[in-house]
């Protein structure tokens, strides 16, 4: 998977910020799926409607280590990995050698139109700046085929950008935003992906500051 040739800064920064942490983001995040019980209703729903819809390939869209990918995995889904970190995708790749992951970026997918019977964007969308979030829809859709679901997961809020210099236990420089659903929802749309249902829950101390949204839709 390749990077248009005019990548922006933002594509740089993230991929440095999240190679330093990888490991220790990893160990951090490995079980938190045990205490979320809304994370995991969202991903079953997904999961069921990539059944529904006769299965085949799903994309994890910024896998980061790749547990997402693992448990669409264990969900019967054939689920597959791709992140911008080097650093991601080789932790990915050594906690979970059954599945297959790759090196790469959301605004250049190198697959065919309409190849996918699903996408995950789990919380992968926001260190992108919101006005260049469209273009990155319209590509997630094109990989999609017709009537495939797309989940998107994020943290709500009114586009408001927060400045990460710590993480992890390392120091680093992130930018991210917190994205308002409507918005997002007007995105999905306008690049041709339905949405289907929206889901927002509250924040759940210590380490969430605002309320997680996930929007889950369909390709027209």
């Amino acid at each position: 998977m390749t990077e248009p040739g005019d990548a922006t800064a933002h594509l740089a920064e993230t991929r440095a910020a999240y190679d330093t942490v990888a490991v220790d983001y990893a160990d951090l995040l490995r079980d938190e799926l045990a205490a979320r019980p809304v994370d995991r209703a969202v991903l079953g729903l997904f999961a069921e409607l990539v059944h529904a819809g006769g299965g085949g390939p799903v994309g994890d869209l910024g896998c980061g280590p790749g547990r997402i990918t693992a448990h669409l995995a264990g969900l019967g889904v054939e689920a597959f990995g791709v992140d911008l970190s080097p650093g991601m995708v080789a932790v990915a790749r050594r906690s979970h050698p059954q599945l297959r992951f790759d090196v790469g970026s959301m605004t250049a997918l190198e697959l065919p139109d309409g190849s996918l019977a699903g996408a995950v964007a789990w919380y992968s969308v926001i260190h992108t700046p919101p006005a260049q979030l469209p273009a990155v829809y319209a590509e997630v859709v094109r990989v999609l085929r017709p009537g495939a679901p797309l989940l998107v997961a994020f943290q709500a809020g009114d586009d408001d950008p927060v400045h990460h210099r710590q993480g992890y236990g390392h120091d680093i420089s992130l930018h991210g935003w917190r994205l308002d659903p409507d918005r997002v929802e007007e995105q999905l749309t306008t690049a041709g992906c339905g949405v289907r249902t929206r889901v927002l829950r509250e924040p759940e101390p210590p380490h969430e500051k605002s309320r997680q949204a996930y929007l889950l839709a369909v390709r027209a």
